[in-house]
């Protein structure tokens, strides 16, 4: 249901320990645009969408993310640099701080909850201290009726303050923003940084370890969708590898973007209500679905405007991570609700900085259960806080920035879920051909789009000799033809015209690989570790 109207319902605050605030409780989208532009936090776009500047940080901090260390996390937790563990008595003197930072504020507060699927519901308090960040939260989560708010009980808070700047050296974080979880109190408090994704990403981090700790639910870092025959594709890969664009398809209804859970009963759900795309060279041409929800409603983050408030989506003198944000609904071929069943089709999408991967290959059960671990691809200038350019990275599970648990223990559950759904698995490589980053070019969206559409189509023919070349580096089985598709663009070795450096840097790579997966090792079957690049030199 789309709920543009502002509710009926007032709220107190001060059960946070937000004295004397101003609430304005569950503005609809309409009214918290205007908020925005008459406090001069943003400009209209001439698409009607927001235009807002998130200031210091555009993207995502990593090395400011942390989860309280309790009884609840200290033995389920995988910590380390990822999972960086805080004290309970400092986040309590953090919170009383940021929330004494807030009373006596205009403060927006929005109800809404996470997951699609009603026997996995997670309702969630919004608290933003700007009405650009509540919008965010009105396109992100799920939207309750009027109804659902009447007696709406929150089981999560986040309380979101980028005003408030933390003293590292009182408080316990690294530098003056930050992002923690206390599953005690289940509060995700974030301050110093106005970047949106944090929001969204705090309550996602959340749900992957409460789906497989207590639902039996796997929790995954995708994108999904479903054809007119039912069958659902899932679309794993980290920000810039085109899980959104990919998934996003005239002809196949739109589950979700980033985030979904799969459900012992076999069905797929998305945590969200709304999108969040890269717009770095968005074009009408070549992602038209997307450009068409940039419109009254969605919200521009870090984006160039001339005076006539039109975008020029190629420029990238804030960042390269300019984003929009929508509500789903803005998109119109979507499933409603947002769940599909019988998964058919994986895809593990990765932006090859190398250029030796294959565009598209299709991988064994153990290569599936290998690749998922290692979670390769290239680091997309902007994304992350300090990284300017891409670079080679290994992410576990396509999503270790969100995972609490150890990597295995989602590789595990994914395994088991493919085994049962006997799905396809492919690896997708969007990244670059004939060349590596700065000499090779990206691939081009429309092979993709081709390349995944014969996929989904069971055009890609047997696994057999006839139909696939097996890679003689990483294994894999590359198609020898794709309608569509050229047939050189379908082997990369051919695209660099140049034996010699083409093997020299899938050497590279492969090793990359075996690297990386030595912390795994101890924990995997021998055949999944025969699932990685057998062959090597040096």
């Amino acid at each position: 249901m789309v709920n543009h109207t502002q509710s009926t319902k007032t709220i107190s605050l001060n059960q946070y320990g937000i004295q004397n605030a101003k609430v304005n409780y569950q503005l609809s989208s309409d009214q918290l645009h205007a908020e925005t532009i008459s406090k001069g936090l943003g400009k209209e776009a001439s698409s009607g969408a927001l235009a807002v500047n998130t200031g210091e940080f555009t993207g995502r901090s990593p090395m400011d993310r942390f989860i309280v260390k309790d009884d609840i996390t200290k033995d389920k937790v995988w910590w380390g640099n990822i999972n960086i563990p805080f004290d309970s008595d400092k986040f309590q003197k953090l919170y009383d701080k940021v929330v004494d930072y807030l009373s006596g504020k205009e403060i927006f507060v929005r109800d809404s909850y996470a997951c699609a699927d009603e026997n996995y519901k997670l309702n969630i308090r919004v608290i933003n201290e700007y009405p650009w960040s509540n919008m965010f939260a009105y396109n992100m989560f799920l939207r309750p009726t009027e109804e659902e708010l009447k007696d709406f009980s929150p089981e999560w808070t986040v309380v979101n303050a980028p005003g408030f700047m933390a003293d590292p050296e009182v408080d316990g974080t690294r530098q003056h923003n930050f992002a923690i979880l206390d599953f005690t109190r289940k509060i995700a408090l974030i301050g110093g940084t106005g970047y949106t994704g944090e929001i969204k990403k705090g309550i996602f981090s959340a749900l992957n370890f409460i789906l497989p700790v207590f639902k039996e639910t796997l929790p995954m870092h995708c994108s999904a969708n479903v054809g007119k025959d039912g069958d659902t594709a899932i679309f794993f890969g980290l920000s810039g590898t085109g899980k959104t664009t990919l998934s996003t398809d005239a002809n196949r209804s739109l589950i979700g973007d980033d985030e979904h859970g799969w459900t012992k009963e076999n069905t797929v759900f998305n945590f969200e209500g709304g999108c969040y795309a890269k717009v770095i060279n968005l074009s009408e041409e070549q992602e038209p679905e997307i450009f068409g929800a940039i419109k009254k409603g969605a919200i521009l983050e870090n984006v160039i405007m001339n005076d006539k408030g039109e975008v020029d989506f190629a420029d990238t003198s804030i960042t390269q991570n300019t984003r929009v944000s929508y509500p789903i609904y803005h998109i119109e071929n979507i499933k409603q609700p947002s769940i599909g069943k019988n998964p058919k089709n994986i895809f593990f999408l990765t932006a090859d900085a190398f250029g030796v991967l294959p565009p598209i290959s299709k991988l064994t059960p153990a290569q599936a259960a290998y690749h998922f671990i290692s979670g390769y691809t290239a680091k997309v200038a902007g994304t992350e806080a300090g990284v300017v350019e891409p670079q080679p990275s290994f992410s576990a599970c396509f999503g270790a920035p969100f995972m609490p648990l150890h990597p295995t223990e989602y590789a595990e559950m994914l395994s088991k879920k493919m085994l049962e759904a006997g799905v396809n698995v492919w690896l997708v490589n969007t990244g670059w051909t004939g060349g590596p980053y700065g000499v090779g070019t990206r691939m081009k969206l429309k092979y993709t789009r081709a390349m995944i559409n014969a996929a989904l189509n069971g055009d890609l023919g047997l696994y057999d000799y006839d139909h696939y070349h097996i890679h003689s580096v990483f294994g894999v089985a590359q198609p020898r033809t794709c309608p569509g598709v050229p047939t050189e663009v379908l082997s990369p070795r051919t695209t660099w015209n140049d034996d010699e450096a083409y093997y020299k840097m899938a050497f590279k790579l492969s090793n990359a690989f075996r690297e990386n997966f030595k912390k795994f090792e101890s924990y995997a079957s021998e055949e999944v570790r025969r699932g990685g690049p057998q062959r090597y030199n040096f």
